[in-house]
């Protein structure tokens, strides 16, 4: 195993397993799993559904990943918990993972998967008019990466589920990597390079050459994409984050606020890439989705 892929596996688990997210209380909601949502090269690609007891009709995807790495059994359902108590159904989406898959695959799996959780939407119960998503770390990545390139499918598409939109209409994200070419100070590039020189292999062959890895940075990096009217974004970021500098999250609100899209920041003062009680924190997400997922 590439040490790239070993560091992606155990920072999913970190992030996603971590005991301090565990439910103690018993279930209050039923779980339907390994639902597909596409296919490529003959793997099914998947998600775990949860209905909450009382549900509202709304839906949020969590994007489950670190360092782009997905698997079924990092779903944890203590860190879809909050969301659930506030009646949203939630569903877990894994993508296709490094190294077989770099980051624009993982891209494409969830513009997928957000077109076909909306074109199935009368089967979930939820509006397909107020989805959210939220996700950390790749999976925070990943949730921009749907916040600034979601939109209209292909209208002419065989498929009548690549026929529906990806955009979300709200979405959180934790210590999200936003600016591949900027990371932690102007002009320093991380594309499979330098901090994250570990995920070389997230980044594919792009990130062999200094020219392509300007070209491919700008292709990945949300923050190229932002513009005005996008889902209202909320991130969530400690100070002391050594991985994914908190200066990714603060370059990614201000451009926001340069072209008049909502979006804030909370701070955790001392926190590093994810921290022990961080289930503390998922009452804010929850609290976000019921302020810009109310239906209009």
């Amino acid at each position: 195993m590439q040490l790239s892929q070993l560091l992606a596996r155990l920072l999913a688990l970190v992030i996603l397993l971590s005991p301090a997210l565990a439910s103690a209380d018993a279930p209050k909601f039923t779980r339907t799993q390994d639902l597909i949502y596409g296919r490529k090269y003959g793997t099914a690609l998947t998600f775990d559904e949860f209905k909450p007891e009382k549900p509202n009709g709304r839906g949020v995807i969590f994007i489950v990943s670190g360092g782009w790495f997905s698997s079924h059994e990092a779903i944890n359902p203590g860190f879809l918990s909050p969301v659930l108590d506030h009646g949203y159904t939630v569903f877990a989406v894994v993508h296709g993972s490094q190294p077989k898959f770099i980051i624009p695959e993982c891209q494409q799996d969830l513009h997928r998967a957000v077109r076909f959780i909306r074109h199935n939407a009368k089967d979930y119960g939820i509006d397909p008019d107020h989805i959210g998503v939220y996700g950390a770390s790749a999976g925070g990545h990943l949730t921009l990466s749907l916040v600034t390139q979601g939109g209209p499918g292909d209208s002419k598409a065989k498929d009548p589920v690549d026929r529906d939109s990806s955009a979300v209409q709200a979405a959180v994200a934790f210590f999200p990597p936003t600016d591949f070419l900027n990371y932690g100070k102007p002009g320093e590039d991380a594309v499979g390079v330098g901090i994250l020189k570990d995920f070389k292999s997230a980044f594919g062959p792009a990130a062999d050459t200094p020219e392509l890895r300007q070209s491919y940075g700008k292709l990945i990096s949300p923050i190229y994409h932002v513009h005005a009217g996008m889902a209202p974004t909320l991130i969530i970021h400690g100070d002391a984050d050594k991985l994914v500098p908190i200066q990714q999250a603060q370059l990614f609100i201000d451009k926001c606020k340069e072209l008049n899209s909502p979006a804030k920041l909370i701070t955790k003062p001392g926190k590093g890439h994810g921290w022990p009680d961080i289930g503390n924190d998922l009452k804010d997400v929850a609290e976000w989705f019921d302020q810009n997922l109310s239906a209009k």
